[in-house]
């Protein structure tokens, strides 16, 4: 593997002062979803090491899209702004810029909105750039170092961002890695990464800032590539030079279906319809509360379906579209068939077919099951 230094930053289809992705262009080695699914599985490969080629939306499938948007534009408008509050009374409001590390890719384009909100109706400078995180692999530390080194962020200043949180893998990630990070750099730098993450929804309760902690359809959490930049979810492989950021399959191909810097202006544009209050209280027992629900329910699914790998088992509707999407999914769960929020999870699940089970007494709208390969999955 050759070494190379880190490159100036990609921004996708993004106009370039919404997004930065701290990627490496690479070119895409792609697999069928069933193979990627019997590698990971076999532990022939990492997830991070492989990617399919992601097909562009449907017709009836981007029809829910639109209908979501319809629906959730001036909800997901009004909760950006709330984030955006509680970070400005966290952080403090300052010349110096907040800057916001959204994770690749779900949280992309709440980084996007989230810079917008600040700049645009707080009057508080900021920058976004968008970072790949891995789980068992953590966080990019050559983004970081370059944030750090070559652009001169204030260390203090950085918060995390994504769009969700579900089991909780990915809030534990970056908190192991960011006090890691920090540890191995205290001998050059005075100041450390807050390890805080901001996310719009937070059934999992385990997020330093949420707007919501009900589970419901964000838009841009049931597209890929065409809602995230034209860029696939992030690589890290032998394509990945020693020292580069961490790698990205740019879809231009999908050109022509993407959505992602309409969806930015779509959201963008109610913004300012709102009045946020000076104070927000941070919901503390509500948090522990979604953590013990979350925590109750992925124990009882597992039991009820003998499920030996908990990173199987995929709650919320954003995490179960993942895997009706990028995985070879086993079952889809439901609280509500006719529930609107769920509609294009039950599409999928006709396209594909897919069993779809009804748990009216889960705490979240949805979860998916990933098929095991090596053996079925046990259904009661």
């Amino acid at each position: 593997m050759t070494t190379m230094a880190p490159t100036a930053p990609l921004h996708g289809s993004y106009q370039p002062a919404d997004c930065r992705f701290l990627l490496t262009p690479i070119e895409g080695q792609f697999l069928s979803v069933e193979e990627k699914e019997r590698r990971i599985q076999s532990g022939e490969a990492h997830y991070s090491e492989m990617i399919h080629r992601e097909p562009a939306p449907s017709a009836d499938y981007l029809t829910l899209f639109e209908t979501l948007c319809e629906r959730y534009a001036p909800r997901l408008a009004s909760e950006v702004r709330q984030l955006a509050v509680q970070l400005l009374l966290d952080y403090g409001r300052s010349d110096e810029p907040l800057v916001l590390i959204s994770l690749v890719r779900a949280g992309t384009p709440v980084g996007a909105l989230l810079r917008r909100a600040l700049v645009d109706h707080e009057g508080q400078a900021a920058e976004h750039y968008s970072v790949s995180i891995i789980r068992d692999r953590g966080i990019d530390h050559a983004a970081l170092d370059y944030l750090l080194d070559e652009v001169g962020v204030a260390a203090r200043r950085i918060v995390f961002v994504d769009a969700w949180t579900a089991k909780g893998v990915i809030t534990g990630e970056l908190k192991r890695d960011i006090n890691r990070y920090n540890a191995n750099r205290k001998t050059r730098h005075k100041s450390t990464i807050p390890a805080k993450l901001a996310v719009v929804s937070d059934i999992g309760g385990t997020a330093d800032y949420a707007a919501t902690y009900e589970d419901y359809a964000i838009p841009s959490g049931i597209l890929n590539a065409t809602v995230s930049g034209l860029v696939s979810r992030s690589v890290l492989n032998d394509q990945v030079p020693a020292g580069a950021f961490h790698g990205c399959v740019v879809y231009a191909e999908l050109a022509e279906h993407d959505q992602s810097q309409a969806f930015i202006e779509r959201v963008a544009a109610h913004l300012g319809e709102f009045t946020t209050p000076d104070e927000m209280a941070i919901a503390e027992n509500e948090r522990l509360r979604q953590q013990t629900l979350m925590g109750e329910m992925l124990k009882q699914i597992r039991k009820d379906y003998a499920v030996d790998d908990i990173n199987h088992i995929k709650p919320g509707i954003a995490e179960a579209t993942r895997v009706m999407l990028r995985r070879v999914p086993a079952l889809l769960m439901v609280r509500d068939t006719q529930h609107p929020d769920v509609e294009h999870l039950m599409l999928l699940a006709a396209e594909k077919s897919v069993p779809v089970a009804v748990r009216p007494e889960m705490p979240f709208h949805a979860c998916a099951l990933i098929k095991a390969m090596t053996h079925e999955v046990a259904h009661d």
